[in-house]
């Protein structure tokens, strides 16, 4: 499978990070997720600040997007992408544990293009992952980006 553009992972969960990417080895696409830890670190990412100043400009195929993350969470980080018209088109799936009706009504009422909750279960998270990579950074056909 080719992927051209990067998929971004915002988890701070150690375990939920790691099986992520583990998913995403198996389809083999890891070498193209960019894993951030916090909503600070993926704004970094898309704004290319901090750790990320030099990365290659663009923006990336989808951002898989926590929830419940530190310094700023993600409908904080949904609220800045969708409110952006540089970043505005970029797919954003949220992919947390929380079921909670709120969190979901915000999530689309905020842009979001896809709102999946991460099964507890080991083997239907690494599948649900795998479905989500492949489908958004490999079949899915990002939208061009705006200048």
């Amino acid at each position: 499978m080719t992927l051209a553009k990067p998929i971004v992972l915002a988890e701070d969960n150690p375990r939920d990070a790691e099986l992520a990417m583990a998913a995403m080895e198996e389809e083999h696409i890891s070498d193209k997720v960019v894993l951030c830890h916090d909503g600070a670190e993926v704004l970094d990412y898309l704004y290319c600040r901090g750790q990320f100043k030099t990365r290659l400009q663009g923006n990336p195929a989808v951002v898989f997007l926590d929830l419940k993350m530190p310094k700023v969470n993600g409908l904080e980080v949904l609220r800045t992408i969708k409110a952006d018209d540089k970043l505005r088109a970029i797919p954003v799936v949220m992919l947390t544990s929380s079921r909670e009706e709120r969190d979901l009504t915000e999530s689309y009422t905020l842009g979001a293009n896809a709102y999946v909750v991460k099964p507890v279960e080991f083997h239907q998270f690494l599948s649900a992952v795998k479905e989500l990579g492949v489908f958004w950074g490999v079949i899915n056909e990002p939208p061009p980006e705006r200048v």
